[in-house]
């Protein structure tokens, strides 16, 4: 391996988390419905996906790398701010019920376990997310919590374990159909708005701010412009790795799903329970464990990314000083935001609805508001003001507003059938 391709594969960071953190308990919920609703009918969103995500999320890199701001600062060089702020204000609620509903699932997960103490368990994962958060870096904090996330990789299991026709799976894979009825569009949009979500650009764009600012060699690429091959060709690799491993487990949790639960009768998961018997062929009576296990490491590890990222984009918008490598003495409002989001979403264990069901409609919801936002993101990609010459690429583009395109469409034709 050359010394060069050492480096690369050293520096890869941010994409990699992202993708990471994007197959979080509401991922898991929303891509296990999509498999025992439809069946094989819904693995094509699972290969659309990949290309549009990779390309909006390194758009969000690139707009952090060359400008050395992050997604917010830069949307209100380009709108008004109380636009902007606006945009904002919809991904903390977004963000916040995602939150509630992640934590919900957690304690649930524990519950399933222990036998008791779903509501315990669940306050207790966000109290210790917010201590985590401020008192642990977060480069030191992931390092440990990736490991957990592995247990996802259960899922591709069902491929050696269950009578699979894979005809049909081809088909399911490449062929975009599906019944246009209300519960089938409400869950394009779901697993849309759970791949494809608003809170990653935000956060994408501000990790790498972070990691320019944390390197002494490094700088803005549009004041060190010599430093724009390697840096966007690094942007481009571990975004396209990122998203490939994030689109990976989805496939196959919609796959396992599809041939345990869909073809035993099972279409819709009411439960935390329910969800985890899909591992059952491949794990036995550790299905709960390892189930357990991927909701409670992934779950661990997007809290952070989904109050982070509200954090990031008030904070670039109010201009207080953000970072989650700063001390909380330092950037004070930016951690109480943090807190604030997490707080905030626990209200979601007070309603009257499993963490499953929760866990998807705050996927719609994301699927909804991150319209408006890549439109927001495509301009200001666009602008040679604000990017200089590392405007977005032309397939940045294309993909890009692509993505809109989709996404809108998903969420007029659900509120049409509604």
């Amino acid at each position: 391996m050359t010394a060069n391709a050492q480096g690369l594969i050293k520096r890869l960071g941010p994409g990699v988390i992202t993708g990471a953190a994007d197959d979080d308990p509401s991922g898991i919920a929303t891509y296990s419905q999509a498999g025992a609703h439809a069946g094989f009918g819904l693995l094509w969103t699972a290969v659309l996906t990949w290309p549009l995500m990779m390309a909006v999320q390194s758009v969000s890199a690139r707009i952090g790398r060359v400008t050395g701001r992050g997604l917010a600062a830069n949307m209100c060089r380009s709108f008004p701010r109380p636009v902007v702020l606006g945009a904002v204000l919809l991904l903390f609620v977004a963000n916040t019920i995602n939150i509630g509903a992640d934590l919900a699932a957690m304690g649930a997960a524990v519950a399933m376990l222990v036998g008791w103490g779903q509501v315990v368990f669940t306050f207790v994962f966000a109290i210790a997310s917010i201590l985590a958060i401020v008192f642990i870096p977060y480069s030191r904090y992931v390092g440990f919590l990736k490991y957990l996330t592995f247990s996802l990789f259960a899922y591709v299991g069902v491929v050696f374990t269950a009578h699979l026709d894979w005809r049909a799976v081809g088909v399911g894979a490449l062929v975009p159909k599906f019944a246009f009825d209300k519960e089938t569009l409400t869950l394009v949009v779901a697993v849309l708005g759970t791949t494809i979500s608003p809170y990653l650009f935000f956060w994408q764009s501000s990790q790498e701010v972070e990691e320019e600012e944390g390197d002494d060699e490094a700088g803005p690429l549009k004041e060190n412009p010599e430093q724009a091959p390697r840096e966007l060709t690094r942007i481009g690799w571990e975004t396209g790795i990122g998203m490939a491993i994030s689109n990976l487990v989805a496939f196959f949790i919609m796959l396992t799903t599809a041939a345990t639960l869909n073809a035993n009768g099972k279409t819709d998961i009411e439960s935390t329970q329910q969800a985890a018997e899909a591992l059952k062929p491949i794990a036995g009576e550790a299905a709960f464990l390892l189930f357990s296990l991927g909701i409670i490491g992934t779950g661990l590890l997007a809290v952070p990314v989904l109050a982070g990222s509200a954090a990031y984009a008030l904070g670039e918008v109010r201009r207080w000083k953000v970072g989650l490598e700063h001390d909380f003495g330092e950037a004070r409002p930016f951690y109480l935001t943090i807190a604030a989001a997490i707080l905030v979403g626990l209200g979601v264990v007070l309603l009257p609805i499993d963490p499953i069901k929760a866990l998807i409609w705050s996927a719609v919801l994301n699927g909804v508001i991150v319209v408006p936002i890549i439109g927001f993101m495509m301009i200001v990609a666009s602008r040679r003001e604000i990017m200089g010459e590392f405007t977005a690429a032309p397939w940045q583009r294309v993909l890009g507003w692509l993505t809109l395109a989709v996404m809108a469409a998903a969420a007029v034709g659900m509120f049409v059938l509604m």
